[in-house]
């Protein structure tokens, strides 16, 4: 008999970050995402309001949370830049913010920038991820920015952009240990079969960010 396995869909971001989709690309993937009862739909600031339409805070059953990403994919714009999508995707309708850091302040070990940038951001009142890139950094810069963005008040550590290497059970791992249950732990970045992502649960990630959650959560369901 196979072990009762958890079911993903509560813990799927369904996300649509290809910037060559339109319209009919996001209906659509609100209408999975309500369909399946995913956690959320993960859209780039530009999409929020269209896709606010389709989920609607008030009604029948629970409605995926709306997420905006802020700076994505590389975060290597001046922290006003930032602030204003940030702010202009809460004024949208978005539920939650999925925030690239200032790498390059990382880079020189400077702290003070990429905190007062997520902390300001984090001051909206919106839970944010903050996006680490966990395969691009060494161990040193990945405990430093973690510790950076608990203290601004960041709700959970996001793996990667999907813009890097895969996400791995090690990187979970990583985060979980450095969290010490402080923040949550989002898994994103090539998430391919059902085995990976119930790896990665297994690990601890409590979200999972892909654009395949339809195919995970029917091979879960077959």
């Amino acid at each position: 008999m196979r072990a009762e396995r958890p079911d993903l869909a509560p813990l799927i971001d369904h996300a649509l970050l290809d910037p060559h989709q339109g319209t009919a690309a996001i209906l659509q993937c609100c209408s999975e995402a309500r369909h399946f009862g995913f956690a959320g739909v993960c859209v780039a600031s530009r999409w929020v309001a269209t896709a606010r339409d389709q989920l609607p805070r008030e009604g029948k059953g629970p409605t995926p949370q709306l997420i905006a990403v802020v700076g994505f994919p590389f975060g290597a714009v001046p922290a006003g830049v930032k602030q204003a999508e940030a702010e202009a995707a809460a004024a949208a309708g978005a539920d939650e913010l999925d925030v690239v850091p200032d790498f390059g302040s990382l880079a020189d070990r400077s702290s003070t920038p990429i905190h007062d940038e997520l902390a300001a951001i984090c001051e909206l009142g919106l839970p944010v991820k903050v996006i680490l890139e966990v395969g691009r950094l060494d161990p040193e810069a990945l405990a430093l920015l973690v510790e950076i963005s608990i203290d601004a008040g960041a709700r959970f550590l996001k793996t990667g952009s999907g813009f890097g290497p895969p996400v791995t059970v090690e990187q979970v791992g990583q985060l979980r240990d450095l969290a010490r249950g402080r923040a949550a732990i989002k898994a994103s970045g090539g998430i391919a079969s059902l085995e990976q992502a119930l790896a990665l649960v297994e690990a601890g990630a409590t979200r999972l960010g892909t654009s395949r959650g339809v195919a995970l959560a029917q091979a879960l369901r077959g």
